[in-house]
């Protein structure tokens, strides 16, 4: 009986294992794509969006006014 249990878990696919994402997960999913399109680059993106202290809004207007995004994300972090 063992056996079939276990060849059952290996039988699921990826979907049926992984856990739901949560809400606060949404969120930064959410934020961090909205700065990659701002034009912030992947990893820093990825940090903003983590920091709910920050605003997404004044984080999008840096890059809009002229701020290289390697300063703004200095600034915001």
């Amino acid at each position: 009986m063992g056996d079939s249990n276990t060849q059952r878990e290996r039988d699921m696919t990826a979907t049926e294992t992984t856990r739901p994402e949560t809400e606060i997960e949404r969120i930064e999913r959410w934020r961090r794509m909205e700065l990659e399109r701002a034009g912030y680059s992947t990893e820093s993106a990825a940090e903003i969006a983590t920091r709910l202290d920050v605003d997404l809004h004044q984080a999008v207007q840096l890059l809009e006014r002229g701020c290289p995004a390697d300063i703004a994300a200095r600034i915001l972090l």
